[in-house]
């Protein structure tokens, strides 16, 4: 099994809260999984927003897999996960949204292919 240490992925939100964009996709191969080590989440806005953040089977939030739902995040701050999030073909899509184009995230961690 190969591992390989890497950012992820790295994404502006789109601006609406209760769009979901894909801040990154695991593979969907049974034998490839992935951890998360840390994810950020960052206001570059001088003004607060909101975020959320969750895991899914899909391209579309869901109840079960919020890791943060509707947070405010304060001007010129970020969040920061660290916490092992694991994806697999079962669940591979971690997901992010923000109130502004200014809520940007980056994730960091492992592929194991």
């Amino acid at each position: 099994m190969a591992t390989t240490y890497k950012r992820l992925g790295a994404i502006a939100t789109s601006g609406v809260i209760a769009t979901a964009d894909t801040l990154y996709t695991a593979s969907a191969t049974a034998a490839t999984s992935t951890i998360s080590s840390t994810i950020i989440v960052s206001n570059t806005s001088a003004t607060a927003q909101t975020f959320s953040l969750a895991t899914s089977a899909t391209t579309s939030f869901v109840t079960a897999g919020y890791i943060a739902k509707d947070v405010v995040i304060g001007p010129n701050e970020f969040y920061a996960f660290t916490i092992g999030l694991t994806l697999d073909p079962a669940c591979r899509y971690l997901l992010v949204s923000g109130s502004s184009t200014a809520v940007v995230a980056s994730a960091f961690g492992v592929e194991n292919t």
